[in-house]
């Protein structure tokens, strides 16, 4: 069995995407196949990587977070697969390419672990990793920058998309309580513990376990902690070599930077994208409150 869990924790390490440090990019800045992927706000694009591109939910979520959302349908969801594609090559991406995704600053890492989860949906995982510390770190050891912005040619990608990386809320509910199935609940803990209301409901989806991920961030450096630590943090939560982690967050945004820690450990992954947004609205599906049950 022990055998059976490393090779399974191995596949999901080959074909996931990978945590990249600022001395990796560096070197391989100027290989013919990257292409890197600048996320943030369009003001923190002024000074970039050299050949990134910049990209936002805007352009690859239904209904981003913003001031144009509509709040009366589900909040940031996976585009379909054919216009997730077109969108991706668009920015020059094809089979070959090698994707690096960095956050333009500690507060875009969310839509960062978001982008990197969005391009493993439509097949990339094995071409795609995240820079380790984003921007700041990029900065911060004097890396070079640029206002240029590049204008690539659209790319070619007939990669098959991974469409169960994502699952609904029947999907959870049916498996809420199965061995080897983990339910995280990534938002912060004063919503799991029913002191803040999250969107309809207060408390959290019934068993799920709770691990923030800003737990999972080093708060100085905003890099991740090494991987020694986030195994500890997962086992504090139940969550045994080989179990899938199933997360969720408010709208499915916090969860894929838990969820991209669980890979890097070895955890096979899915996102629940309606979230508590969609759970907590839905009356048919079970709730718990901490703290409506403490009074």
């Amino acid at each position: 069995m022990q055998i059976l869990l490393a090779l399974l924790a191995a596949t999901t390490l080959a074909t996931g995407p990978r945590l990249v440090s600022t001395s990796w990019l560096t070197a391989h800045l100027n290989d013919p196949d990257l292409v890197v992927l600048h996320v943030g706000p369009a003001e923190t694009y002024a000074t970039h990587i050299p050949g990134a591109r910049r990209t936002d939910l805007a352009d690859l979520a239904v209904n981003p977070w913003g001031s144009t959302m509509d709040t009366t349908k589900l909040i940031v969801e996976m585009l379909p697969p054919d216009v997730l594609r077109a969108k991706l090559e668009s920015y020059g991406i094809s089979d070959k390419s090698t994707v690096v995704v960095y956050a333009a600053n500690s507060q875009a890492l969310i839509s960062a672990t978001r982008v990197v989860l969005t391009l493993r949906v439509a097949g990339l995982g094995a071409h795609t990793a995240l820079l380790d510390g984003g921007l700041p770190d990029w900065t911060a050891k004097k890396q070079p920058l640029t206002a240029d912005v590049p204008h690539p040619s659209p790319g070619h990608i007939s990669m098959t998309p991974v469409s169960s990386l994502v699952v609904d809320a029947d999907w959870v509910r049916s498996h809420l309580g199965r061995p080897a199935i983990v339910v995280i609940d990534a938002r912060d803990r004063r919503f799991y513990d029913g002191t803040d209301k999250g969107f309809y409901r207060f408390g959290h989806i019934a068993g799920a376990k709770s691990l923030p991920y800003t737990t999972l961030i080093d708060s100085t450096s905003a890099r991740y902690k090494s991987p020694d630590e986030i195994r500890a943090l997962f086992r504090a939560v139940g969550a045994q070599p080989g179990d899938t982690i199933v997360g969720y967050c408010h709208v499915g945004m916090q969860a894929t930077a838990m969820l991209f820690a669980a890979e890097q450990v070895g955890y096979p992954v899915r996102l629940y994208d309606g979230s508590f947004q969609e759970w907590s609205k839905r009356t048919d599906l079970p709730v718990d409150d901490p703290a409506k049950r403490s009074k």
